[in-house]
């Protein structure tokens, strides 16, 4: 017995989820360009072994639930999530640190919960966090850009690191490696070092991190691109860059030698790319417009206390997972009244 197909009119939306995806994808694409031009082969090298992992993980859990494996792939959904995975991972992350975080998160963070849609947590970020316990050395060696002139590693050479783990010649990889503007802050700043002095080592450029202030620029041009299209709304990015903007603008007033000002937590570490990409998540975020406010200030927040006083130079995963834990009751007290009921 057929269920009986209801009368005209029948609304679509304007975009279906292969669409978003592949609009998500585009928008990534000069930050992800840029990124590899100034750090090297080695992100290349991320984001190709992401994909595959993606596709292979996501078809494996297909084909062993009985789901369609090429309409499911199609989508674009796992690919989006293994680029943000891969561009949040070292330049120089070793084939298997990319392939366990992005296998844990297609596999445990979303295919377990029954696919795209039915995830509580962002799988990208799930992975991330996994790797980050569980591996901090290997993810906190970060290769230093080329615009700092401390030399790169050839095609071959970030092939053998990524794949042998061994460097060509005698080079070491203390040689290569650095850390994060975020953590070079959040360490100095604790040996009583002013931000002053910190912002005036060659590791940093006007706003932040030298080269990394380039692609959190156009990764904010691939937000406002999404912004454009109406792929997302404006509230989380607003909402959460404008509460880390304010929290860190308060304390830079109160003790400005202590305290980083607003424009270097905007441009540092992965605040662009939670606001446009990561906390935009329509499946693992609120849902209303109010709550889409409350969500995002509540990760801008909560980034800024990870970074300030937390154990981590960066917040941005910590503070997403938190509220993706959150939504649900962010839903329950900001869903719209329904028509024609009073609010209670």
């Amino acid at each position: 017995m057929s269920a009986a197909l209801p009368s005209s009119p029948h609304v679509h939306g304007p975009l279906a989820v292969s669409k978003v995806m592949h609009q998500v994808n585009l928008a990534l694409l000069p930050a992800l360009v840029a990124y590899t031009w100034l750090f090297g082969w080695g992100v290349a090298f991320n984001l190709l072994i992401a994909a595959g992992v993606a596709l292979a993980s996501e078809a494996l859990v297909l084909k062993l639930r009985g789901r369609p494996v090429a309409e499911t792939l199609a989508d674009g959904s796992a690919l989006v999530t293994a680029l943000l995975l891969a561009i949040a991972l070292p330049p120089l992350a070793p084939w298997w640190l990319t392939t366990v975080g992005v296998a844990f998160a297609i596999i445990l963070a979303k295919q377990l919960y029954g696919g795209l849609g039915y995830n509580p947590f962002n799988p990208a970020m799930v992975g991330y966090v996994v790797l980050l316990i569980s591996f901090p050395l290997e993810m906190t060696s970060w290769l230093a850009p080329s615009a700092l002139g401390e030399g790169s590693l050839s095609f071959a050479g970030a092939a053998s690191y990524v794949f042998t783990g061994a460097l060509p010649g005698a080079a070491g990889l203390d040689s290569l490696t650095m850390a994060t503007p975020l953590d070079t802050m959040k360490t100095r700043i604790g040996l009583e070092h002013t931000v002053g002095e910190i912002m005036a080592s060659p590791v940093f450029g006007k706003l932040a991190g030298n080269g990394w202030e380039v692609v959190n620029g156009l990764i904010l041009v691939g937000g406002i691109y999404l912004l454009l299209r109406r792929t997302i709304s404006w509230h989380v990015p607003v909402a959460m860059l404008g509460s880390l903007f304010l929290a860190a603008g308060l304390f830079h007033l109160i003790d400005p030698d202590h305290y980083a000002d607003p424009l270097f937590h905007l441009f540092s570490g992965g605040a662009m790319l939670g606001a446009f990409f990561i906390a935009t998540d329509p499946v693992s975020g609120a849902t209303s417009n109010r709550g889409r406010l409350w969500f995002g200030a509540g990760v801008g927040v909560t980034t800024y206390v990870i970074r300030t006083w937390g154990g981590y130079p960066d917040g941005i995963a910590f503070s997403v997972l938190l509220m993706n834990m959150a939504a649900p009751t962010i839903d329950y007290y900001t869903q719209p009244r329904v028509f024609g009921h009073k609010r209670g």
